[in-house]
């Protein structure tokens, strides 16, 4: 897949064919279908299949002092895209100029006249444009005019009142149910990045691990899980059952928050690699122990449960398998 940085950046010879438009936050299974569709269109069509992004996220640039919301950072969604079958990425930078563009000038200058588009894909409640004034109403009002057609995915349910959104995934990994947000995403969730060398306070009771800083991602609830850990071989990425705990360590009395994973039977040296963290199940909240020995006993309590579960589980080599579109 290759990426775009900006739209005027696209030679002649790559623009036109089907773009999938929308923020795709998590890429949960809802986005999935918007980009499976494009990409449909495109493969029936003899086209290229494109999807079009913000960086960073309105929400983010509207409301820049609120608390971490990403469920996928950039380099994250990039990946989950071109496993989608996407062939191109366009990137645009949500700036105060950007966020200015009426939704009618946004469509006839970036993407007729800027990308050459056939045919674009969007979820039937997505809006755009200067005070989110463009809609698919909107869309399909402009497509004759402009020579391209429109496509809206409607509302998609995992089964009752449960939509598959964001929104809802992010309730339940702040709930502690990575399971529920699993069913939503089509995956398991995960935070990466690149491990950090800490005090080595796990290495001295037996349980060393590898520390990750949290920056833009959502705070999922503070406690321990049972983890899927993919270890960057290059070309690969190697999975590791193990355990973590995600919060403010309150038996040292830190306060910043951290990643700290466990990996079961391993001992290479990690600091500096990539790192890929599953959430698969919570275990328990976070506590304050009251000396070292307790904290101890507790890890190893934990290390037991988690391999149970993820034993259970079965994985084999990945961390879940991505769940196509329905």
């Amino acid at each position: 897949m290759r990426v775009f940085r900006t739209w005027s950046e696209v030679p002649p010879p790559l623009k036109g064919g089907v773009i999938a438009l929308g923020n795709f936050d998590g890429l949960h299974c809802g986005h999935q279908a918007v980009i499976g569709r494009a990409v449909e269109i495109a493969r029936q069509g003899g086209t290229a299949a494109a999807v079009m992004t913000f960086e960073p996220h309105p929400r983010m640039f509207f409301k820049p002092d609120q608390e971490p919301f990403l469920l996928s950072p950039f380099r994250m969604k990039a990946r989950l895209i071109e496993a989608l079958g996407a062939d191109y990425l366009y990137v645009q930078t949500f700036d105060r100029e950007f966020s200015q563009r009426s939704a009618e000038n946004f469509v006839s200058e970036i993407l007729v006249k800027g990308l050459g588009l056939s045919h674009l894909v969007v979820g039937e409640d997505y809006v755009f444009g200067h005070q989110r004034k463009g809609n698919v109403a909107l869309l399909r009002e402009l497509a004759p005019r402009y020579e391209f057609e429109v496509s809206a995915i409607g509302e998609m349910k995992l089964g009752g009142d449960v939509r598959y959104s964001s929104t809802a995934t992010r309730t339940y990994l702040k709930e502690g149910q990575p399971e529920a947000a699993a069913h939503l995403l089509g995956r398991y969730w995960e935070i990466e990045g690149r491990v950090e060398t800490g005090k080595q306070l796990g290495r001295t009771l037996g349980f060393p691990t590898a520390n990750l800083r949290y920056r833009d991602y959502l705070h999922p609830k503070k406690g321990v899980y049972a983890i899927r850990a993919g270890v960057d071989k290059g070309a690969e990425t190697v999975w590791h059952d193990g355990v973590a705990n995600f919060g403010n360590r309150p038996t040292f009395d830190n306060t910043d928050v951290l990643l700290e994973a466990h990996l079961f039977d391993f001992d290479e040296n990690l600091y500096a690699k990539h790192l890929r963290v599953a959430l698969i199940d919570y275990l328990r909240p976070e506590q304050k122990f009251d000396g070292l020995d307790a904290l101890k006993a507790q890890i190893a309590r934990d290390s037991a449960t988690a391999r149970e579960l993820l034993a259970r589980r079965g994985f084999g080599t990945a961390p879940a398998p991505f769940v196509a579109a329905p």
